[in-house]
């Protein structure tokens, strides 16, 4: 079946997660994504980045890396960077992490390709940008969760900055780095040219600040941390419960009031100090502590069926496990397994769309170490005698 992506052929530089994942997003598309790996250090450093592992490769690598082709190239032997070029004079895109000029110095900059290829789309993901003071720093996802301003308002009024439990900086890098290519191949349709996608760490945790910047720039707020709490609105919060923690969103003012008839607390209702959710921000600190009294009464399951009845939003908290085993979770088809040479049947997350035409899939398992080295060659006109050549010289 036709996918979105069909005959877009992408060529990977990028290691870790950022650029990883981006590249994930593509393939499950239909791109052909040929990742780009060092065979001197093992590749991608992610293969290694465990536990737990299966198949002799981390969880982190495999959940990052399906339906791509590995290929091993010494970008710094003279005829490892040839083939690079080579490779990236047949490519739609070609996408890279590298600090600042390292793809220059080994002559894979996107002046140079672009000019042997003028429909290329080159995407690089950097930690603080091409341009500026910091652009030769590098960074990880949780030193720009403490430089972008995230652990500043994420954790407890009285507690310590926190960071993100999962690498959100990294993924939602690739992310903007997938539409931005996804963007400039819709351009290169109009103009017959490719482009330069600029992005980094710093730039897209700015991009999604945005209620958090807002409340700085047009109301000059700075963010403080409110635990688990919403800057702009209450309650919209976890409350604990006769037994576990329940999750409940009030955004409107009639949702309020229908809350607190489930509630049985039609006096907090009438109370001049909760009227509106500006009334309610102002005074969170007495009434989160009433809420929370009254929500210690019953069960979470006992809530949950009474909010949901009266259609106010609230949910439980899940783990991990109870994520994956849940029905609707199933339904959506977001657990998907695919047999890997060495580990067996892994099961991944599904993609995240739906497309009725053009649907995402897991093709292919995430690849071995170099497992797609003579194939990609021998397209590119190399024999098996020449890529063992190549092999003995330290080249691929």
């Amino acid at each position: 079946m036709t996918q979105a992506l069909d005959g877009i052929r992408v060529v990977d530089f990028s290691w870790q997660a950022a650029g990883p994942f981006c590249t994930m997003l593509l393939a499950d598309n239909g791109a052909e994504v040929i990742k780009v790996e060092n065979p001197e250090s093992g590749g991608d450093p992610i293969r290694r980045l465990g536990p737990p592992f299966a198949g002799g490769e981390s969880a982190y690598f495999l959940c990052l890396n399906r339906n791509k082709k590995s290929v091993t190239l010494n970008l710094k032997h003279p005829r490892g960077s040839a083939i690079a070029r080579e490779l990236c004079r047949s490519a739609d895109v070609v996408i890279e992490n590298f600090k600042v000029g390292t793809m220059e110095r080994l002559g894979l900059g996107f002046d140079a390709l672009a000019e042997a290829n003028p429909r290329l789309v080159y995407c690089s993901i950097t930690g603080y940008g091409r341009t500026g003071p910091l652009r030769d720093r590098p960074a990880f996802d949780v030193v720009m969760q403490g430089f972008g301003g995230l652990m500043s308002f994420t954790g407890e009024p009285d507690g310590q900055p926190m960071r993100v439990g999962l690498a959100i900086i990294d993924y939602t890098a690739g992310m903007f780095a997938a539409l931005g290519i996804t963007m400039a191949l819709m351009a290169r349709s109009l103009t017959g040219r490719g482009q330069r996608v600029d992005t980094s760490l710093l730039e897209t945790t700015l991009g999604w600040l945005n209620i958090i910047a807002a409340n700085y720039l047009i109301g000059g707020e700075v963010a403080r941390r409110h635990g688990v709490g919403h800057p702009n609105a209450v309650p919209y919060q976890t409350f604990r419960t006769k037994d576990t923690p329940l999750i409940i969103g009030i955004l409107q003012d009639d949702h309020w009031q229908r809350f607190c008839r489930v509630l049985g607390a039609e006096h907090l209702a009438s109370d001049p100090r909760f009227a509106t959710n500006a009334d309610r921000v102002e005074h969170r600190g007495v009434l989160i502590p009433l809420l929370q009294d009254i929500l210690l009464g019953r069960t979470a399951a006992e809530w949950l069926a009474a909010l949901q009845a009266a259609e106010i939003v609230a949910g439980p908290i899940h783990t991990i496990d109870q994520v994956f085993s849940h029905p609707q979770v199933r339904a959506r088809e977001m657990v998907l397994e695919v047999e890997h040479p060495t580990a067996g049947a892994i099961k991944l997350v599904g993609f995240p769309l739906k497309f009725s035409g053009t649907p995402s899939r897991i093709g292919a398992p995430p690849p071995l170490l170099g497992q797609h080295t003579e194939a990609v060659l021998g397209d590119l006109g190399y024999s098996a005698a020449e890529v063992a050549a190549l092999r003995a010289e330290g080249a691929v």
